[in-house]
């Protein structure tokens, strides 16, 4: 199933040319995002054996849990954008629910880690209106069951 965007066909051969070179790339862009999700993963392991093996030894202090506890979320974060990308290949409607949650998982990820003596007020400020922006749009896709409206002009309703 392909994109109604991005058919294989076209009309004007340069352009179905340039509609299979984009997919072409989104497939090198999947095996890319894979090949940083296994040095990721590498790299959660490397950081965790290096902690717990220095003086003292298999106890991590709390700054270490957060830098972990960030590492297994970008790599969480890696994975939902995988999906986001197979989503983008194999189906004719946007993921906009996935994405969504994406985003979300990348702001929580952002407040794990977050080292309150590094940012002002603004910065918490815009953080918290981004993730009440997030949220708010996420349960709003999220009681339309996900779907995007073929019709612009037709209200939302919760009947399907």
């Amino acid at each position: 199933m392909f994109h109604e965007e991005l058919p294989p066909e076209h009309a004007d051969p340069l352009i179905g040319f340039l509609h299979r070179a984009i997919r072409s790339a989104v497939k090198v862009l999947a095996v890319l995002m894979v090949l940083v999700i296994f040095w990721s993963i590498a790299d959660v392991v490397y950081v965790l054996y290096d902690r717990l093996s220095s003086p003292p030894f298999l106890l991590l202090d709390l700054d270490d849990i957060l830098q972990t506890f960030g590492a297994f979320m970008a790599v969480l974060i890696a994975i939902e954008i995988f999906i986001n990308i197979r989503l983008y290949l194999g189906s004719n409607v946007i993921p906009v629910q996935l994405v969504l949650a994406t985003a979300l998982m990348a702001v929580a990820r952002k407040v794990i880690v977050l080292d309150l003596k590094l940012v002002s007020a603004e910065q918490i400020i815009g953080l918290a209106l981004v993730t009440i922006a997030l949220g708010v749009s996420y349960w709003l896709t999220f009681k339309q069951g996900g779907k995007l409206r073929s019709d612009p002009k037709k209200p939302l309703s919760a009947d399907p």
